[in-house]
């Protein structure tokens, strides 16, 4: 728990794609930390990358959000009393900081071309040195400054930073880091379009917007300096820092689209249940003992981003897919149902909702995602399904199969009402009848009706199947 009142945290996405699960782990931790401490989400979306911002790209990070149930209490199609929440909407208020740092001598305008800053680079690169900007424009004078503005030539605004001494970081995960001056540069604050690079912009809006944390992706650590120098300049106290780590694939490279969806929204198409990739995000770097199993309720009186681990986690989809089968085995078969529908409609069109329905709940434990459903029921929706040769064979070639297999349809012939426990007692009576295990007529009936070595339990199919249809297939 936060020792501070009023906490306030922000989830910033920049809309150039979806929301990948790195981005979704992110958010979820700024929830659990703002639910746990009765804090405020934010949902900051910060658009100044005007080649790679999309709208299309918005509405996925906004329709992934929702899918997890993460909720924001400030945001874009809410408001709140410190927007607007989408950086692009807030040009004057950078404007109007970026004058305070010229006016007060901590920043200067750069006429620099890029093919200049690239030469600058290469000769960094030759005297083996940091490749960062050698402060040329720095050194001019106001009079040349004023030359160059009313020339219109193009010009970004730079950061003057201190050339000497160390900045800390005071990390809640990884303790404390230090940055050496000296290896940082007089980094850009605003571009020579007039919008503002993301320190300059993040630092403005969390100070306006009152965040008293920032909890976000450990490849912004390096980032953190400049935005505390800046805080610096601007006379700020700055937020508390936590730097979670990456998440990587299987191989132990950084997650990627070759290990498969990365983005949040495709595992709803893949069939995942939200609050099972709600609790797989979770675990993902952060644990409470060996529990493994949480409820959102649990998540939010447990999760303490100090216990988050510095190391890397790793993406196990075979983990994942644990996970999702426990929860779909325990939703409603109403849910699950209503899930499957539009997976089942795309496969078998005019299907009756209540035979469907009838068909999840035989196969409910056997699922791992809700897309799996499709072809582990293609006998149910069709006759002409799948056959598994190797399994029909070995259970039709018995001498006694065809034989047991017509008693058998004489048995079900007379079963008034037909259910599962009437369908029970005619294969065990038919069992003790003829003096065989009850697998002697179990496996030839199973390969007959569904084709498979392996199904639900075949009570359970006979009587999915219904009497017509299963005394039909039998007799084929």
């Amino acid at each position: 728990m936060a020792n501070q009142e009023n906490v306030r945290v922000r989830f910033a996405p920049s809309p150039t794609g979806y929301l990948h699960i790195g981005g979704a782990r992110t958010a979820l931790y700024n929830w659990l930390f703002a639910r746990a401490n009765k804090g405020t989400f934010i949902l900051r979306i910060e658009d100044t990358d005007r080649t790679r911002s999309t709208e299309e790209a918005v509405k996925a990070i906004l329709d992934g959000l929702e899918w997890l149930g993460l909720n924001w209490d400030e945001g874009p199609d809410i408001g709140g009393e410190f927007g607007p929440y989408f950086q692009t909407e807030r040009l004057d208020t950078y404007k109007e900081w970026a004058e305070k740092l010229i006016n007060e001598g901590k920043a200067y305008y750069c006429f620099c071309t890029p093919e200049e800053l690239e030469e600058q680079r290469k000769l960094a690169a030759q005297r083996k040195e940091a490749p960062k900007y050698n402060g040329k424009c720095r050194k001019l004078g106001s009079g040349d400054i004023e030359k160059l503005i009313r020339s219109d030539k193009p010009k970004v605004l730079r950061f003057k930073l201190p050339a000497t001494g160390i900045t800390k970081v005071h990390d809640i995960i990884r303790g404390e880091v230090s940055f050496e001056n000296d290896l940082l540069d007089d980094f850009v604050l605003i571009k020579s379009d007039g919008f503002p690079t993301y320190n300059f912009a993040a630092v403005v809006d969390d100070h306006l917007m009152k965040i008293t944390h920032v909890i976000r992706g450990d490849d912004h650590l390096s980032n953190t300096p400049r935005q505390i120098l800046l805080y610096h300049a601007f006379g700020l106290i700055p937020p508390k820092f936590a730097h979670i780590p990456m998440i990587m694939g299987p191989d132990k490279a950084r997650l990627s689209k070759r290990h498969g969806a990365t983005s949040v929204i495709d595992y709803k198409t893949l069939g995942y249940l939200p609050e099972a990739m709600v609790n797989y995000i979770a675990r993902l770097g952060w644990g409470y003992k060996d529990q493994e199993i949480f409820s959102r309720e649990e998540l939010i009186e447990k999760f303490l981003v100090e216990k988050v681990q510095k190391t890397s986690a790793v993406f196990d989809v075979t983990k994942l897919n644990w996970l999702n089968a426990h929860y779909i085995k325990n939703s409603s078969v109403e849910r699950i149902t209503e899930l499957a529908m539009p997976f089942l409609e795309q496969v078998y069109p005019n299907i009756d909702s209540i035979y469907a329905s009838n068909v999840v709940r035989c196969l409910q434990d056997r699922l791992k995602t809700i897309t799996e459903i499709v072809h582990l029921s293609e006998y149910f929706f069709r006759d002409d399904f799948t056959v598994d040769h190797l399994a029909v064979d070995k259970y039709l070639n018995e001498p006694s199969s065809k034989e047991l297999i017509n008693k058998l349809i004489s048995k079900l012939k007379d079963i008034m009402p037909f259910n599962k426990v009437n369908i029970e007692k005619a294969f065990k009576g038919l069992a003790e009848e003829q003096k065989v295990k009850l697998g002697e007529i179990i496996h030839p009936a199973r390969a007959l009706l569904t084709g498979r070595a392996e199904s639900p339990g075949i009570y359970d199919v006979v009587e999915v199947l219904g009497k017509d249809k299963t005394i039909k297939r039998l007799k084929a």
